[in-house]
């Protein structure tokens, strides 16, 4: 393990294979796609899964030739929303074909943090749900022209992170897993499959105690997890999100957004991106 404590840590969180088969209720993908401003090309991946049609957000620049590493974006609770879908595009400038998940199907986006949490919990109460409809998504993109799928990693940020830890603890088949600001008690004991991991949480994250951390940290040394914490000074959960702020005072919620942590976690995903899909 690798271990970078930047200051006494208080918490981390917020709310608490093969994809070659498919079951019968789920539908084959269509894809549309626009071109957005500078060399970033965006398309759709569908797929229907029990009469529900989750539409993924891909990005990608198709000026690179050949096939592009795949990065998958796990959304916050509120869904894909354009927070997210920035996130996609931003990994598609750096080279990478980029997917931003739809977890609640249609692209739904909630208002309300009550509502945010029931969607997210079933997904948190009942593993096996969100690993069907992230393997879906991830039929699509070995679909995809252009994505290299012998070279793929997971980014999550909140609930995001929390479902991007497991998914790499349930496959093998990523070379890397990012989690922002993400919930660390997931449900899923890590286990060594080689999938290397980072985790940037905010040390005033108050949302998963300090005892909860620690249990992180030694369950992923128990397992010999390659894997690197780092905290971020005076960040508060959500720090990645320049809306955080505004949304923790509408529903008086301890979030609010820190442009260095969230600049340095980013540049520290960078680095990670471009040592495990190289």
């Amino acid at each position: 393990m690798k271990l970078l404590l930047l200051t006494v840590s208080l918490s981390i969180l917020f709310s608490a294979a093969s994809c070659k088969e498919k079951t019968a209720s789920e539908k084959e993908n269509t894809t549309t796609a626009e071109n957005v401003s500078g060399n970033i090309k965006t398309e759709e991946l569908k797929t229907e899964i029990n009469g529900v049609t989750h539409r993924s957000f891909a990005a990608y620049n198709p000026d690179i030739e050949g096939k592009l590493p795949v990065v998958f974006v796990l959304p916050e609770w509120w869904g894909l929303n354009d927070y997210v879908k920035n996130r996609v595009k931003q990994l598609a400038e750096l080279g990478y074909y980029a997917v931003g998940v739809d977890y609640y199907g249609d692209q739904k986006v909630v208002e309300t943090p009550e509502e945010a949490q029931q969607l997210s919990s079933h997904f948190y109460n009942i593993p096996v749900d969100a690993r069907r409809m992230f393997d879906a998504a991830k039929h699509q993109v070995i679909l995809a022209e252009k994505s290299d799928y012998s070279r793929m990693a997971i980014i999550g940020y909140c609930f995001g992170g929390a479902q991007a830890l497991n998914m790499a603890r349930l496959s093998s088949d990523f070379k890397g897993v990012v989690s922002f600001h993400g919930n660390l008690k997931t449900g899923i004991r890590p286990k060594n499959n080689k999938v290397k991991y980072l985790v940037l949480n905010g040390a005033a994250d108050n949302f998963v105690p300090k005892e909860e951390i620690a249990a992180f940290n030694k369950e992923m040394d128990s397992a010999k997890i390659d894997y690197k914490f780092i905290d971020y000074p005076n960040a508060l959960h959500a720090f990645t999100n320049p809306d955080a702020t505004a949304t923790g005072k509408k529903f008086n919620l301890p979030i609010a957004y820190n442009k260095e942590a969230d600049e340095k976690s980013w540049q520290e995903m960078k680095t990670f991106l471009a040592g495990v899909l190289k």
